[in-house]
């Protein structure tokens, strides 16, 4: 048995026998310890989904000579693979570990491009990204998708 299930398990046989303990002290009691550990449970089963995703993110360095290419997600991406539309420029990396920078230079400056990643995890499922890069703006982590309280 995988230590995840053992732990989901475990979870499962004390919320049980809490909320059944609970119950018999007091109804508002058991109502308050089966929500608790059904939050529990429920974030345990968020942090496995988000376990194992790569995020590769391509921008342009500074002075436009070159791009940046970022694994921002918490775990390693192999068989990264960018290409620059319309320039027909191809990149190929074989791994890029979790928080790790690879730069590509470039023979002249790029005004405008479009970068088209494709990389997979190391379980072998492929993910793929597009980014505009423009030598006007940067990519910016914290901006969100709906522009309020004008973020700039």
């Amino acid at each position: 048995m995988k230590t995840m299930d053992r732990k989901f398990l475990f979870l499962a046989v004390a919320g049980i026998i809490l909320t059944i303990v609970a119950f018999f002290i007091n109804i508002y009691a058991g109502g308050i310890v089966i929500t608790l550990v059904a939050v529990i449970a429920m974030s345990l089963f968020i942090m496995q989904d988000s376990k194992n995703l790569p995020d590769v993110v391509v921008e342009l360095k500074e002075d436009a000579k070159g791009l940046i290419i970022r694994n921002s997600g918490n775990a390693d991406a192999v068989n990264i693979h960018v290409s620059l539309v319309p320039h027909n420029i191809e990149y190929s990396i074989q791994a890029l570990a979790a928080d790790q920078v690879n730069e590509y230079p470039l023979e002249t400056m790029l005004a405008e491009a479009k970068a088209v990643a494709s990389f997979e995890n190391v379980m072998g499922n492929s993910f793929s990204r597009s980014y505009e890069l423009s030598a006007r703006g940067s990519y910016d982590p914290l901006r969100p998708m709906i522009p309020i309280f004008r973020h700039k």
